[in-house]
């Protein structure tokens, strides 16, 4: 199987070229810079050693090319605007929309045209937050709060709406080697500080995203398509309960305050309480289940040098 992937360089794209890799298939990546300007890039990982097109997603005569010179038999969508705060900025708004929207019905219709399936990555901001309920990945009550949930919602609808062979897989609280998130930004501020104030009060699970890769790939292994939710197991927790045991296991004496999101305050976006994602349907569909999120972090201190 051939797939290309969009948003390479990021924690995601990344991993899943390497889990591509692995199990024998042939991986393109994508990004929107040369493959010299890719930032934290392993040079040793099978991703850099991979064939790579330097791809604008928002160009469609660009995207139109690629896809119909590589011919995937899939493509896995990773390219996204994720930096939610800065998305809000009246200035970036119009980017935004270009890159999750406009990139995404550009890919989902080139898709289309070779005949092709994909695999579109979204993300629990599509919903309100609210109650505590987990949210059913076919549930349809949608209501972001923020432009990078408005946008990301739209890219599902043109993923959904071009193609009848599709995946749309909703993450959360992602992290991975090839990139910043949260556990690089506590680890980072555990050698500047003694204390810590993290919320309590927005729930949801941890995504590392090698494990996250290998149930992508299985899922383009097969044709049971449709809406799914992805995250690691372990039941649903606060990012102050991460951060708390991302100290403990990275050996680091800080002590973490917990306060709500309003207490808390600084964000320029408004982010969702209740991120706990249903997960049940993947193992319906017959795929595994990410493992443990206590022990995929510590695969990740270790992949990391910290443990």
């Amino acid at each position: 199987m051939k797939v290309l992937v969009t948003g390479v360089g990021g924690q995601l794209g990344y991993d899943v070229m390497n889990e591509l890799y692995r199990r024998g298939h042939s991986g393109v990546g994508t990004d929107v810079v040369t493959k010299a300007e890719l930032r934290c890039f392993n040079e040793r990982s099978a991703a850099a050693k991979a064939p790579y097109r330097q791809l604008d997603i928002t160009d469609k005569e660009s995207v139109d090319t690629v896809l119909a010179e590589e011919k995937p038999d899939a493509v896995l969508h990773a390219a996204a605007w994720t930096a939610v705060d800065a998305a809000e900025e009246e200035i970036n708004r119009e980017k935004v929309f270009s890159v999750n929207v406009t990139g995404t019905e550009n890919i989902a219709k080139a898709c289309q045209r070779i005949g092709c399936k994909m695999t579109y990555l979204s993300t629990d901001y599509v919903f309100n937050g609210k109650g505590e309920l987990p949210w059913a990945p076919d549930c349809r009550e949608y209501q972001p709060l923020s432009v990078y949930g408005e946008t990301k919602l739209l890219g599902e609808k043109a993923v959904a709406q071009t193609l009848d062979r599709y995946f749309i897989v909703r993450i959360a609280w992602v992290f991975g080697v090839n990139g910043n998130n949260f556990v690089k930004t506590m680890l980072r501020l555990s050698e500047t500080h003694d204390s810590l104030r993290v919320v309590n009060d927005q729930i949801g699970t941890p995504t590392y995203t090698a494990d996250l890769a290998r149930l992508l790939v299985d899922m383009l292994e097969t044709e049971k398509y449709g809406y799914y939710h992805a995250t690691n197991e372990g039941g649903y927790l606060s990012w102050y309960e991460f951060a708390c045991e991302i100290f403990r296991q990275a050996g680091k004496s800080v002590t973490v305050t917990p306060v709500s999101t309003e207490e808390y305050g600084v964000s320029k976006a408004n982010r969702p309480l209740n991120s706990r994602l249903d997960k049940e349907k993947i193992a319906r569909a017959g795929f595994d289940r990410l493992p443990d999120w206590k022990d995929a972090l510590q695969r990740y201190l270790s992949a990391i040098g910290v443990r």
